[in-house]
């Protein structure tokens, strides 16, 4: 494999994994017990905020959407660039 093809294929599985983390993770209850041990009750408040949670789990969709945006694009350049083939 070439370099290039290893590193689109790993930055589309960062994308997909970061983005199932941050989509899931606000919603989680593991996420209520670990703010709870953070110091400061403002933070606390903060982060447990439906609109913060909202906000992370929208930079999910984020990584989600571009994960698929560029499978698909290396996909459809798949056949007609020879760069991309093994």
């Amino acid at each position: 494999m070439r370099a290039r093809t290893v590193t689109r294929a790993l930055f589309i599985l960062y994308c997909v994994e970061a983005g199932v983390l941050l989509v899931m993770a606000p919603w989680s209850p593991a996420w209520d017990t670990s703010i709870f041990r953070l110091p400061g009750t403002t933070l606390q408040e903060l982060l447990l905020h439906v609109g913060v949670r909202s906000a992370i789990s929208g930079f999910g969709l984020v990584h989600l959407v571009w994960a698929a945006h560029d499978l698909e694009l290396w996909l459809s350049q798949g056949r007609a660039d020879p760069d991309a083939t093994t």
